[in-house]
């Protein structure tokens, strides 16, 4: 992992993902496994992600209903969130904070406070997801138990994430075009909380940490979802803030941003983002056009059409699969989905591309028919 991400060619090329609960059910039953079977440590996986708790208001859930089919609660983002169980994705209902004046007016708890990272709790984005997950463990204790077996990454959402999850996504384009100073100083203000979070979880982890994930989508099937100037003036600062300071302690950084992101990917360049991911491939986003573009100056970290591992067609898999890996030419590329891989995808079909990526991946590569001049 880190030669890939100095842009090196290791020995082989990097492979993880991120999972759906539903998959790996799928997975454990398809390929006869217990039930505490797990891909990273079944496959060896390369790298792994972990979640403090990024809650504006550390606090329990507040249990609204819950019976065999679902649950609705209320969070620490103040968000009433539905989670059906036999639907893959949870749905947001309402939100508290409802106008552009109570936004101005939200109380975020201390980002330093030692609950985030030292106690086991309930959380929004580790518990309210693919399942439902009451009482996370410590976060600290999560990193120390993946640490032999692991890089470990550190994670933090960043502005954009926040007020999907705090306001909603239409609330927030509504007002970043009614309200686009007083939409820009909350921002700034929402940023400056997730900058101050990502220090404290760099210092609770006391030198644990083997890099950083930064959460961020900001845009979507065909580009972004307001104008590259607004994210320019209000969240690349705040992306860059805690970019530098996660180089300040040695971490690499890899950028998670969802969608069409060409307008603004020179701008990750920039920052100094380790690497990009997932680069949506149904979102017209492919690792070697940008490697034959921009080289070495970032990383490529995904883009392998979770739609094509969908189909389990191995003839349609290996091509896709053999064609990304061109990407790993002079290092610089993590091979995973291009977003998580669901519960469409068979437990055969990923135990065969996991296997190709490892017969094909070892360097130098040797991608016969499939193989492309970057």
């Amino acid at each position: 992992m880190g030669k890939a991400l100095r842009h090196e060619e290791p020995d082989r090329v990097p492979i993880s993902d991120f999972f759906w609960g539903s998959f790996i059910n799928r997975w454990r039953k398809e390929m006869n496994l217990p039930d505490d079977a797990s891909p990273y440590h079944y496959y060896d996986l390369d790298w792994i992600v972990t979640i403090p708790n990024m809650d504006p208001r550390i606090q329990s859930f507040e249990i609204i209903k819950e019976d065999e089919s679902e649950v609705i609660v209320k969070t620490g983002f103040r968000t009433i969130m539905r989670k059906k169980f036999d639907f893959p994705m949870p749905e947001f209902i309402s939100w508290d904070t409802d106008t552009i004046e109570k936004l101005e007016a939200f109380d975020f708890d201390d980002p330093y406070d030692k609950r985030r990272y030292f106690e086991a709790g309930d959380n929004q984005i580790a518990g309210v997801g693919d399942g439902f997950e009451r009482n996370s463990p410590a976060w600290i204790e999560t990193v120390k138990k993946l640490r032999p077996d692991f890089p470990v990454y550190g994670s933090m959402i960043e502005s954009s994430e926040c007020l999907t999850r705090l306001v909603g996504q239409e609330n927030a384009l509504l007002w970043m075009g009614m309200y686009p100073d007083k939409m820009g100083n909350a921002i700034n203000r929402i940023g400056q909380f997730y900058f101050d979070c990502l220090k404290a979880q760099i210092q609770a982890a006391g030198g644990l940490l083997d890099g950083m994930v930064i959460w961020g989508d900001v845009a979507y099937q065909k580009s972004l979802f307001f104008s590259p100037q607004y994210w320019r003036a209000y969240f690349k600062p705040w992306v860059k803030a805690m970019t530098e300071e996660c180089h300040k302690h040695g971490l690499p950084v890899i950028y998670h941003g969802c969608g069409n992101v060409h307008l603004i990917f020179e701008d990750f360049i920039e920052i100094g983002i380790d690497a990009y991911n997932p680069l949506e491939a149904k979102a017209n986003m492919d690792a070697l056009n940008l490697k034959r573009k921009f080289g070495n100056k970032i990383g490529y970290c995904g883009n392998s059409d979770i739609q094509v591992w969908e189909t389990g067609d191995k003839e349609k898999i290996k091509k896709e699969v053999l064609r990304k890996l061109n990407a790993a030419k002079g290092g610089g590329f993590i091979f995973q989905s291009d977003h998580s891989v669901s519960s469409e995808v068979s437990g055969q079909a990923y135990d065969y591309i996991v296997n190709l990526v490892r017969e094909f991946g070892e360097y130098p590569l040797q991608l016969g028919l499939f193989d492309e001049e970057l």
